[in-house]
């Protein structure tokens, strides 16, 4: 799952606004995404609560029909090349980072 801390979102904005030689689409996600299990671990973890398994995919099949394919259940694999590749300074390059500083507040 590609994520993005709304700090980073604003900046890379600003960013490919400054910056001449960024152009075309860029990947506006953060540097590693995380599987869902990765993410909801990470997630109990910095609430201090437990994550303890993932919801079965037939359950959300059931709720959602269609959609839970199309919204939960597929994937890709997000990563922000142009960016990296120029050198953006992410100011939360790991999940954790992120949704500790979000969380806080």
């Amino acid at each position: 799952m590609s994520w993005l801390a709304l700090e980073d979102a604003v900046a890379i904005i600003a960013y490919a606004l400054k910056n001449d030689a960024l152009t075309g689409p860029v990947n506006a996600v953060a540097p590693h995404p995380a599987r869902n299990d990765e993410f909801a671990s990470t997630l109990g973890r910095v609430l201090h609560r437990p994550a303890l398994f993932p919801t079965p995919a037939f359950m959300l099949r059931l709720a959602l029909g269609e959609m839970a394919d199309a919204l939960l259940l597929s994937s890709q694999r997000v990563v922000p090349e142009k960016l990296q590749r120029l050198g953006y300074p992410f100011a939360y390059q790991t999940l954790e980072s992120a949704l500790q500083s979000v969380l806080r507040r």
